[in-house]
């Protein structure tokens, strides 16, 4: 009976053992080999599998993933869509075929150049913004074109940004076409709760009056020519750039401002400029065109006939000379004299023509009676500037360089270069001339050459040290006895003085004496 009872207790204790060891939890997934066991069992009574012990193993595997938990994903997230992908998601629009593939007389007529051919020139001549940047533009250019059914466009460069950077496109509406912008903004009235407000207890009003402001050139004429749209970059909508003041010009010649790339950002500068960065740029492309739009001798025409001398507006534009022969290369690459300028020039008071508001200002106190005798000596004198079609070689040179850089494009295949022209004042104003062609552009900052650096003088060489001698070399005070014999020295030289003068005088005495016997 001890024996069998002995058996039994050693079977419970190693049954209770090998439980222990059953239930023992892994240390890698944390699961023991008693509930995996348990669950396998539950799993092959609810399926009753055939040929259950072959599919073990996939059993144990399928409880073992049901417990399975996902700690860290094995797949790489997915990258943000950056800016370089959602531009040419944009400008993929740019290479799409137009729905009708007809092509009548009509749209063989473009307003459009070609660019393509534009920009093989300039990269002949160093210039430009290379082959993919250029194919792009020149799409943006065509929707821009179709869009806006323009006249005449033309590539007028790129004004580069701190931020960002602007393509200029140069564009010509039909002659009735009319801006809203130069419509005069109707009066505002004042009500009548203003006006007895003023009644009641009126306002100090300042007596001082400012004086007139130039009025702006009409749409088509002078330095609003032309109007200008501008894209960051191609296949980015185009903004279309508001008409120039001559206040605007004004100030833009007194201040210098990198551009930022954002049109509605604010200028800050002394003197004050009145608009934000589109007028800015606006009035920095009119003084670009104005000094570097050039073209070969003979090119363009006055636009004025005999019959209409008196048209200002005529006087004041150009046309294609269909006489025009074409200048060789080397005299384009040789001579200033080849080459003119055919966009008016810019005047002080910011204007292309001269508006004298003193002689309107005078007229009017002359009808009411209140004018002066000495009201013409106070009138501003006439600003001429030079004429339509002048020739580059009358430009006067600043900061003792030249105005202008002739060269040509190739030294080797001379027959097949072209001439090209750079400008010295508006650093990145180039134009090329080749045949009965030329084209000008502008790629830089948008900023004058205002000479070199200033660097403060040297400063002079220090000066010596003062000379060592009695008068400021400092001595050492005499003794008591040294004093007493220097004054022993000079009461005796001054004896010896007085004894002198002494003899002196009783000598001119005796002198005396005798001239009086």
């Amino acid at each position: 009976m001890d024996a069998g009872r002995d058996d039994s207790e050693q079977s419970l204790q190693s049954a209770a053992s090998f439980k222990a060891l059953m239930m023992k939890s892994s240390t890698q997934s944390n699961m023991n080999l008693y509930d995996h066991l348990t669950q396998v069992l539950i799993k092959v009574m609810d399926e009753h599998p055939q040929n259950a012990v072959d599919v073990i193993g996939d059993i144990s595997h399928d409880v073992k993933r049901t417990f399975f938990e996902e700690k860290q994903s094995t797949l790489r997230d997915l990258p943000q869509t950056t800016a370089a992908e959602l531009l040419a998601e944009k400008q993929r629009l740019l290479f799409a075929a137009p729905e009708d593939d007809a092509q009548d007389d009509q749209a063989m007529e473009s307003p459009l150049p070609n660019v393509s051919v534009i920009g093989f020139h300039w990269e002949q001549a160093g210039v430009g913004l290379g082959r993919e940047e250029m194919l792009r533009v020149f799409l943006a250019l065509k929707q821009l074109v179709e869009s806006e059914k323009l006249l005449r466009c033309r590539l007028w460069g790129k004004i580069l940004g701190t931020e960002s950077s602007y393509i200029v496109a140069e564009v010509e509406y039909g002659k009735g076409e009319v801006e809203r912008s130069f419509e005069e903004p109707a009066e505002e009235e004042e009500t009548e709760a203003e006006i007895e407000a003023e009644e009641e207890d009126p306002v100090p009003r300042s007596t001082y009056e400012p004086p007139p402001a130039q009025p702006e050139e009409t749409l088509g004429t002078g330095a609003n020519k032309c109007v200008y749209y501008v894209c960051k970059e191609p296949g980015l909508p185009w903004v279309k750039l508001p008409s120039v003041s001559p206040a605007q010009i004004t100030v833009a010649r007194q201040i210098r401002k990198f551009f930022t790339g954002r049109l509605d950002n604010p200028v800050v500068s002394y003197p004050p400029f009145t608009g934000n960065e589109a007028n800015y740029l606006r009035a920095q492309i009119a003084r670009i065109s104005a000094a570097t739009q050039v073209s070969p001798e003979g090119f363009y025409k006055p636009a004025a006939n005999e019959d209409d001398e008196e048209d200002e507006e005529a006087l004041n534009s150009v046309e294609v000379n269909p006489e025009f022969e074409a200048i060789s290369v080397s005299e384009l690459a040789e001579s200033l004299s080849a080459w003119v300028h055919h966009v008016q020039h810019i005047l002080q008071q910011g204007r292309c023509t001269f508006a004298d508001l003193a002689k309107k200002t005078g007229d009017d106190s002359n009808e009411e009676g209140e004018a002066e005798e000495g009201e013409d000596d106070d009138e501003p004198q006439q600003q001429a500037g030079p004429p339509l079609l002048t020739r580059l070689s009358e430009d006067e040179e600043r900061f003792n360089i030249p105005p202008w850089t002739l060269t040509v494009s190739s030294t080797l295949t001379f027959q097949h270069a072209l001439a090209v022209i750079r400008s010295n004042l508006w650093p990145g104003a180039y134009a090329y001339s080749c045949g009965k062609t030329f084209e000008n552009i502008y790629v830089g900052w948008g900023l004058k050459y205002a000479g070199e650096g200033y660097s403060p003088p040297v400063p002079p060489p220090p000066q010596n040290e003062y000379p060592s001698g009695p008068e400021i070399t400092e001595a050492l005070d005499p003794s008591l006895e040294e004093e007493l014999v220097l004054q022993e020295t000079l009461e005796e030289e001054r004896d010896a003085e007085e004894e002198l003068e002494d003899i002196g005088d009783e000598d001119d005495d005796e002198d005396d004496e005798e001239d009086g016997d």
